[in-house]
C-alpha cells in the first residue's frame, strides 16, 4: 500500500499503531497516563507487522536493558530488515551497535567536553539574551506570548545550528522532517521516511562543506576524519545531534517556562542565583516532564528473561522512559515536581552505551536559559493548562505546539493553570 509523503513522491504506507502503544505517549498535563503507570514492569505489547513486542516501564528493567549491548541491538535495519524500515537512508549513533557505534560515537567525544562546552557558553548567553529581548517587545502590549516560538526554539535551535555549522535558512526543512518521525498519529509514510528525508538533505550540505567546509562540527569531521567516514555517515551524525539537539531541547525549555509560570515557590528558587540550587531546579525538571517518553527500541539478541517475563531472541523491546522516571521504587512523590529535591539518576537521557551525547550541552542550555527567564519576567505566569494528549500529536518527544505566558502581572493566575503544572 503507498501513501503520499510531503514531498509528494509515494512510499510505501506505515500500518496504523496498535491502540496498545499509544499509552506510551500520552499525557495527562504533564503526566504520563494511567494506563501507563499501573502496568507491571515488563508487559507484552501489540506492534505492527506482527512483531513480538514487550513494553519495560520499571526503573531496574529500563535501566538494565538500555546498558546491555551485549543482550540488545539497536540496529534496527539490520535485524528488522526492509519490511519494518523500508529502502531508506538511516544512520546515527541511535541506530548501531558496537564496534561502530564506539567508533563513531569516539569521533563526537571532543565536540561535547567541559572545555568546549565552557567555550560555548558566553555564545549561549548571547543567544539566550537575545531572545529575551524579542521575547520582552513582544509582550510590551500586555498580550500573551508564546515560549515555544519566541524562546525555547530560537534557544535551542540557534545553539545547535551553531555547534554543527548549519545556515538559518536549513532550520524551517530540517525542522519539519525531524519533528515529523516522532509523531505516531502523523505520516502514513511511518517514522523512517522522515529520517530518510533529513539524512538526505543534510547529505547535501556535507556534500557543499567537503568542498568548502564550514566552522562547526560538520565542517571539523570532514577536516579530521573525512577519509575515512563517508558523506552518509556525516549526515547521520548531524541529523541525530540536529533532532535532539532541536525537538527535545525546545520541549524541555518551553515546559519548563510553563512550570516558571505555574509554580511561584519554583520560580522563586530559580532567582536566589544558587548554581547548586539551579542544579537541582533542572533536574528535577529533566525527571519530571521526561520529553524523549522512549528509548530508542532494542531488538533481543538472545531468550532472556526480564522482568519475571521470557524474551525470546528476535523479540522487539520498547523502554517506557517517562514511565521508568515516574517509578515510586525509583524515588519518592515520583508524581510531584520538586524543584528542589537532591538529584537522583533519572533517566532523561537515557543510560548505557546510548546515553544522549548532547546531555551536557542540553544542561547547559537549560542552566542558562530558565534563571535569565525567571529573574527578567518574575511575574511571568502561563494562562492556560496542559491538555491532555489525546491523538492529536502524539509523539516520542513531548511537547507543546505553543505555551503561552504572560509576562507582567494581569491579575491572579489560573488555578487551574496551577493544578495541572505540579500536580
Amino acid at each position: 500500500m503507498l501513501g503520499r509523503r510531503a514531498d509528494g513522491r509515494h512510499a510505501r504506507a506505515w500500518p496504523r499503531v496498535p491502540e496498545d502503544a499509544y499509552t506510551l505517549v500520552r499525557r495527562d498535563g504533564l503526566d504520563p497516563v494511567a494506563a501507563l503507570l499501573d502496568r507491571d514492569a515488563v508487559t507484552r505489547l501489540r506492534l505492527p507487522f506482527r512483531f513480538r513486542g514487550w513494553l519495560v516501564t520499571g526503573y531496574p528493567d529500563v535501566r538494565s536493558v538500555l546498558a546491555d549491548s551485549a543482550g540488545y541491538s539497536n540496529d534496527l535495519v539490520g535485524r528488522l530488515g526492509e519490511s519494518a524500515t523500508g529502502k531508506h537512508h538511516l544512520g546515527g549513533l541511535g541506530l548501531c551497535d558496537p564496534p561502530e557505534h564506539t567508533r563513531l560515537r569516539h569521533l563526537l567525544v571532543p565536540e561535547f567536553t567541559g572545555r568546549r562546552l565552557q567555550d560555548l557558553q558566553p555564545l549561549i548567553e548571547g543567544i539566550v539574551d537575545d531572545a529575551l529581548d524579542d521575547l520582552s517587545r513582544l509582550g510590551d502590549a500586555g498580550e500573551p506570548v508564546d515560549l515555544v516560538e519566541h524562546l525555547a526554539r530560537p534557544v535551542a535551535a540557534r545553539t545547535i545550528s551553531m555547534m554543527l555549522g548549519l545556515d538559518e535558512d536549513e532550520h524551517a526543512v530540517l525542522h519539519r522532517l525531524s519533528s515529523q518521525r516522532f509523531d505516531l498519529a502523523g505520516s502514513g509514510g511511518g517514522p523512517f521516511g522522515p529520517i530518510s528525508d533529513a539524512i538526505g538533505h543534510l547529505l547535501e550540505v556535507v556534500r557543499r562543506q567537503r568542498a568548502h567546509p564550514a566552522p562547526g562540527l560538520i565542517g571539523r569531521l570532514l577536516r579530521d576524519h573525512g577519509t575515512e567516514l563517508t558523506d552518509t555517515q556525516i549526515a547521520g551524525l548531524a541529523d541525530g545531534l540536529w533532532t535532539g539537539g532541536l525537538e527535545s531541547t525546545t520541549s524541555a525549555l518551553a515546559l519548563g517556562g510553563y512550570l516558571l509560570g505555574t509554580d511561584s515557590v519554583a520560580a522563586h528558587l530559580l532567582r536566589d542565583d544558587d548554581r547548586k540550587g539551579v542544579d537541582r531546579w533542572v533536574e528535577e525538571l529533566l525527571r519530571y516532564t521526561s520529553v524523549v517518553q522512549v528509548a530508542f527500541p532494542r531488538v533481543a539478541l538472545a531468550d532472556t528473561e526480564l522482568g519475571g517475563e521470557r524474551v525470546l531472541a528476535g523479540d522487539l523491546v520498547v523502554c517506557s522512559l517517562s514511565a521508568a522516571n515516574r517509578d515510586a521504587k525509583f524515588v519518592d512523590d515520583a508524581a510531584q515536581f520538586l524543584p528542589d529535591r537532591r538529584p537522583r539518576t533519572h533517566l532523561a537521557f537515557g543510560h548505557g552505551p546510548h546515553r544522549c551525547i548532547g546531555a551536557e550541552l542540553a544542561r547547559l542550555e537549560l542552566r542558562t536559559t530558565l534563571p535569565r527567564l525567571a529573574v527578567r519576567f518574575p511575574q511571568l505566569r502561563a494562562v492556560a493548562p496542559i491538555p491532555r494528549t489525546d491523538g492529536e500529536r502524539l509523539s516520542f518527544i513531548y511537547g507543546l505546539p505553543a505555551v503561552r505566558v504572560l509576562l507582567e502581572d494581569g491579575g491572579p493566575a489560573d488555578d487551574s493553570s496551577r493544578d495541572a503544572g505540579t500536580a
